[in-house]
């Protein structure tokens, strides 16, 4: 390897610019002292940045001394941070690794958000961007394939580590830990050994120490050949993204701030990996693709929650719905019993309930208007569905025997055509129990055996 090929792969990939300023990750291994040299020579202007996780005593002294000398004699500053790595990994029940990588990345961000700021303060070249480059390589990427394979993955986590993330850039992933070996001793640069990295106690040190030795001795190419599966995969998975889009083009519907999905036709498909490419984007986790496979036979009003958002996605009818929870501008919104208010197009739904109708009733009589609506409790099964009306529906009106389309009954209300359009009703179990601001079905009306209530008040 050399400056010129180092050069020209960041050119051809977009990785960043002459007018770009840097930030390197920098331990003092081989790896990131052959970064330093690379983008010297290459006329890059960067700064270091180097954790000390104060994991390996007096070596991690000597570590941190040996960047402070290396930006001495690049002539370039060095930033420094000192973490208590075994507290805050007992703190948040991570393992030290964990611990060290997420004390080390959300640092990183802080320092080229910081770098950024100076950058645009100084009145830099428009385009100029802060950007942190780390020294993973091609024999980083190896493992990590594997590591991914043997822990359970999906097509995206065989591309191995991406070049380029956000602010992150990788510019040796080309590269092999013997040709960044090679390029130092050529060059005499001095470095350091942590000598954490000879210890198989760490998961990616086993793969690097055991695994990847013990496979090289029936493919001795495992290294060339774990790369060149990197870069099928990675054009395997663009086909699959551009298969993928289409089918999401085709089957998700916006409406607002909502997506409707027709259930026969995603299910059609027999295709998890489909299921989870649609949900993840809402912060659905592959766990709940059979979560939602079993949602697609439940009774309408079911619904699956995101663990990482605020995302609900409800079966309705024929429909999966996925909408914000108690989005004011969602179109379908779940009630559960322990809700005490929904807020939503209309206004504010106050839900209220109450075993002993003399307290909550004057003269132990329900109250009744077209804002509140008095319900049966044991006549109605939870969690309801407050959503817009459509073509088709239809209740029982309260004083009827008959059923009534909902259609017919706005034109008997002599409702305008704006009134329609703004209608929402309240569904128990696939049955419209009230036509929000209208009437409540007569199915589920207090009578004189009821015992419990259910009282729900419209607030314009």
């Amino acid at each position: 390897m050399n400056v010129s090929f180092f050069k020209k792969h960041i050119t051809d990939q977009h990785l960043f610019s002459i007018k770009d300023t840097l930030v390197l990750a920098v331990s003092g291994g081989v790896d990131s002292v052959v970064l330093c040299e690379l983008c010297k020579q290459a006329g890059y202007d960067f700064i270091i940045a180097h954790c000390n996780f104060q994991l390996r005593g007096a070596e991690s002294e000597r570590d941190e001394q040996f960047v402070q000398q290396l930006g001495e004699k690049y002539g370039v500053e060095v930033k420094l941070k000192r973490f208590d790595t075994e507290q805050y990994a007992a703190a948040n029940k991570l393992s030290i690794q964990e611990a060290a990588r997420a004390l080390r990345y959300a640092w990183f961000e802080e320092l080229v958000r910081r770098r950024k700021s100076e950058v645009v303060s100084q009145e830099s070249e428009p385009g100029t961007r802060s950007l942190l480059l780390t020294a993973h390589h091609a024999d980083d990427n190896a493992e990590t394939l594997l590591m991914n394979f043997f822990r359970g993955t999906g097509l995206h986590g065989l591309t191995g580590i991406p070049a380029s993330v956000n602010y992150i850039r990788r510019p040796l992933l080309p590269f092999s830990k013997e040709e960044l070996q090679a390029f130092a001793k050529e060059e005499q640069l001095d470095y350091v050994e942590d000598s954490s990295n000879q210890s198989s106690k760490y998961t990616r040190n086993f793969f690097r120490n055991e695994i990847i030795p013990a496979i090289s001795k029936v493919y001795p190419q495992v290294k060339a050949n774990l790369q060149d599966n990197i870069e099928r995969f990675k054009a395997i998975e663009k086909l699959y993204q551009l298969s993928v889009g289409a089918i999401k083009k085709k089957l998700l519907k916006e409406k607002g701030s909502e997506v409707h999905i027709p259930v026969k036709q995603l299910m059609g498909y027999h295709n998890r990996a489909l299921i989870y490419e649609i949900i993840k984007d809402y912060g659905f986790q592959e766990k709940q693709v059979e979560e939602l496979v079993k949602l697609s036979d439940s009774d309408s009003g079911r619904y699956i929650e995101s663990p990482l958002s605020s995302y609900r996605i409800i079966k309705h009818r024929h429909w999966f719905i996925i909408s914000p929870v108690q989005s004011i501008a969602s179109t379908a919104i779940v009630i559960e019993e322990k809700d005490k208010q929904v807020i939503f197009e209309q206004g504010i739904l106050q839900v209220e309930i109450t075993s002993d109708l003399k307290p909550a009733w004057p003269a132990g009589r329900p109250e009744t208007s077209n804002l509140i609506a008095s319900i049966d409790f044991n006549k109605v099964i939870f969690p309801l569905l407050l959503r817009k009306w459509k073509t088709g529906d239809y209740f029982y009106p309260l004083g009827m025997t008959k059923k009534k389309k909902l259609s017919r009954f706005f034109i008997d209300q002599k409702l305008s055509k704006t009134e329609k359009e703004n209608a929402w009703v309240i569904e128990s179990n696939k049955r419209i129990i009230w036509v929000v601001g209208h009437r409540i079905d007569e199915r589920v009306k207090i009578v004189s055996s009821t015992k419990k209530t259910l009282k729900l008040s419209l607030h314009l």
